[in-house]
């Protein structure tokens, strides 16, 4: 495992990262607490260091896993969670992509931290991101005030933005480099699916930001894994099970396309990580791991070839003509033009 450290901080964190909504929240089939809390201590000794968790996934469960995992070796391991949803009052059964009501007024965000502290067993958040955030949250001045003051209280060691859940938010995810500067944002961003990672990442250059990013859905909800066939079938509590038939023939002729990646010694899998380890903005990459093969393959990412620039370039080619396949119609959530709030992009802040 190589390790990478977030700009202008002291956290630093494992290349490949354990995102804990698959151990959870259930979406990707049912895992016991004791099922889970072994997974994450088998990715400690693998050198995974980066725990990422959320307050709303399973009402608390997640950062519960991760204190009955690492309590007696919190040093060893670096938390980063998630906050805004009021799961304490709307607390039903929630399926995928189904939001609740967020609630990002001081008194109840204070609230949120204690509690995400409390069930934690830590004195100390390393990463504390706002979850799923919308424009109206990167232009609130008073909510960055209080994440500023969490840090200065030693609650927090840095701060960043969630986006999600789906693909898209381009406006919130480049204002909260340039305008926010965050330590740390999480997006979606893939071999399959640039867009629009790669204008979140050139907005963070383009205004100098000292950003950090967690890639979340790097393996394009596991087509990049290589594994899916187009008898491929999936249990009715996944919310893959849900995406059109030509989700899944279309991205099997796109990964056709990338086999040219696997090496003796590199799957599919791990080369797509790789391709995202090589942007040295990128501090970790989150695949969804729901068993100990997967963990096993993943976490040996950083031990295999990195692509070489000729790999680099043959994989932008065939992301300009969509793999080969006819244009697909795509769908985005958030504010997806500066057109849309009528404004030019803001500079850089602190």
């Amino acid at each position: 495992m190589k390790y990478r450290r977030y700009p202008n901080t002291d956290v630093a964190v494992s290349e490949v990262g354990f995102g804990l909504w698959t151990t959870s929240t259930g979406w990707w089939g049912e895992i016991t607490d004791a099922g889970a809390v072994a997974l994450l201590q088998e990715a400690l000794d693998l050198g995974v260091t980066l725990f990422d968790a959320a307050d709303t996934y399973g009402n608390g469960r997640s950062e519960e896993q991760l204190a009955a995992a690492f309590a007696d070796r919190r040093d060893k391991v670096v938390y980063s969670t998630k906050f805004g949803y009021d799961f304490y009052t709307y607390a039903g059964e929630r399926k995928g992509q189904n939001e609740i009501p967020h609630d990002f007024s001081p008194a109840f965000v204070r609230y949120a931290l204690e509690q995400s502290l409390r069930r934690l067993q830590t004195d100390v958040i390393d990463i504390y991101s706002i979850h799923n955030a919308h424009l109206s949250e990167i232009e609130n001045d008073e909510l960055f005030a209080l994440l500023e003051a969490f840090r200065s209280e030693g609650k927090i060691r840095s701060y960043g933005v969630a986006l999600g859940p789906a693909i898209g938010w381009l406006v919130e995810g480049c204002e909260a480099a340039r305008r926010r500067n965050v330590s740390n944002i999480q997006m979606i961003w893939n071999m399959l699916e640039q867009f629009p990672g790669n204008e979140m990442l050139r907005a963070a250059n383009e205004a100098y930001a000292q950003t950090g990013y967690q890639i979340r859905v790097p393996h394009s909800s596991g087509m990049l894994e290589g594994k899916y066939t187009l008898e491929t079938t999936f249990e009715a509590s996944d919310h893959r099970r849900h995406r059109p038939r030509s989700w899944l023939v279309n991205g099997i002729a796109k990964v056709e396309a990338l086999r040219f990646l696997e090496l003796p010694n590199r799957t599919l899998g791990q080369a797509s990580l790789q391709w995202l380890l090589a942007e040295p903005r990128t501090m970790t990459v989150l695949p969804n791991i729901y068993d100990r093969e997967q963990l096993a393959e993943f976490a040996a990412t950083s031990d295999t070839p990195m692509l070489s620039a000729d790999e680099l370039a043959r994989i932008a080619e065939l992301a300009k003509t969509n793999f080969g396949i006819p244009d697909e119609k795509m769908s985005y959530k958030g504010t997806m033009s500066y057109d849309d709030v009528g404004k030019a992009p803001a500079a850089a802040g602190v």
